[in-house]
């Protein structure tokens, strides 16, 4: 067990909105909630998924909804409705415990982001419980679904949901995630796109062998990679890069970005025009919540489950959508996938055809370093 420093929290944060393509929520937001239990007096306590004892129970707290700001006139519908004073995170959980008459031992997050790990966390400080060293997606993604708990056949009902005003929703008999998906969706666009929902409320040992371990260990070495290279001057692209077994696929400045919200996500493209060794390229970036898929003048070049990570080189700090600006010097960084996403069940789930590609996957990071020892090989 290993009790996390603010410094250490700091880290983590970054590590997750770097390794969140762009996705997991803000980060402003996340410091929010782990500033606030500090302040009340909370620990962060972070232990090995194999040292949660058996028959404890956690469950998986979680904000979902578009990243895109609503327009005046979609906020116009939601003026009348009272706002609660607790925050719908501990509005879901608290009905959580009411509802199934349990105490947690901790939580797991649903994935990696600069809130919405944040937000699991700040459950389990609250509750004076752990966080469990893991995670479902080793990155962020759009839908429920794109998950080892969906590639596991682990349900996530029952499911509680909460929003800004105080409204709580049960979700029982829920078949499986894909529908949980369309079910707490549809709530969350009603609710200003934004719902906070814990699920998979269950014993450790369901889902030990269900979750991506060491995910939380991994977003704070690569976010004190990242701090130490902003420290040291140097180019925080490479140090994320080399730190992260990937490589900069990509430099330039924004040339143009559109997004929109649909569905319940915010979709967008960002269109940087390469500079340096780019110069004359363009590199395309399609997102649903996150940075899906990249074209590299026009052409594939990397598809989830590949991580396609942004960073500002003007401020040093990871992007996040739809927070993109014109003229911004961009470095586009390459991770490789969780492994857990590239069996068949993972990329049925979140593979090049979740992007409308009808080509098999193929591992950038490893085309990237064959070609690399090639051309090496030929000099």
């Amino acid at each position: 067990m290993k009790t996390l420093t603010r410094v250490d929290l700091s880290d983590i944060l970054h590590g997750c909105a770097i390794l969140g393509t762009g996705g997991g929520g803000e980060l402003d937001e996340g410091f929010y909630y782990i500033d606030k239990a500090l302040a009340e007096g909370k620990t962060f306590k972070l232990v090995s998924v194999d040292d949660v004892p058996q028959g404890k129970k956690i469950c998986t707290p979680y904000m979902l909804g578009a990243l895109s700001p609503m327009t005046p006139e979609e906020e116009q519908q939601y003026t009348r409705l009272p706002k609660s004073s607790s925050s719908s995170i501990m509005t879901a959980f608290r009905r959580l415990e009411k509802y199934t008459g349990d105490e947690f031992y901790g939580t797991i997050c649903c994935e990696l982001g600069g809130s919405n790990t944040a937000i699991s966390f700040y459950v389990a400080a609250m509750a004076n419980g752990y966080i469990i060293d893991a995670d479902v997606a080793g990155r962020a993604v759009p839908e429920i679904t794109h998950s080892t708990y969906y590639f596991n056949n682990i349900p996530a009902a029952p499911i509680v949901t909460a929003n800004e005003f105080g409204e709580c929703f049960i979700c029982e008999n829920v078949i499986d995630d894909l529908r949980a998906e369309n079910v707490v969706r549809a709530l969350s666009m009603i609710s200003r796109n934004d719902i906070a929902a814990i699920d998979h409320a269950m014993p450790i040992e369901q889902v030990k062998d269900a979750v991506i371990k060491g995910t939380i260990s991994k977003s704070l070495e690569i976010g004190k990679a990242y701090r130490l290279a902003k420290e040291n001057n140097q180019d925080i692209a490479d140090a994320i890069a080399s730190h992260g077994g990937g490589y900069v696929a990509f430099r330039g400045s924004v040339a143009k970005y559109q997004f929109k919200t649909q569905d319940g996500f915010t979709l967008g493209d960002i269109f940087i025009d390469g500079t340096g060794q780019h110069l004359n390229d363009r590199y395309h970036i399609e997102v649903k919540n996150e940075n899906l898929v990249s074209r590299l003048n026009g052409v594939v070049d990397v598809t989830i489950p590949d991580l396609i990570c942004c960073l500002d080189m003007d401020s040093n700090c990871p992007i996040t959508n739809p927070n993109v600006s014109y003229g911004v010097n961009v470095a586009v960084i390459v991770l490789p996938a969780p492994k857990e996403f590239v069996t068949e069940k993972g990329l049925q789930a979140f593979g090049p055809a979740y992007v409308g590609i009808d080509a098999p996957y193929q591992a950038a990071v490893e085309r990237h370093f064959l070609q690399a020892t090639h051309f090496e090989n030929h000099d």
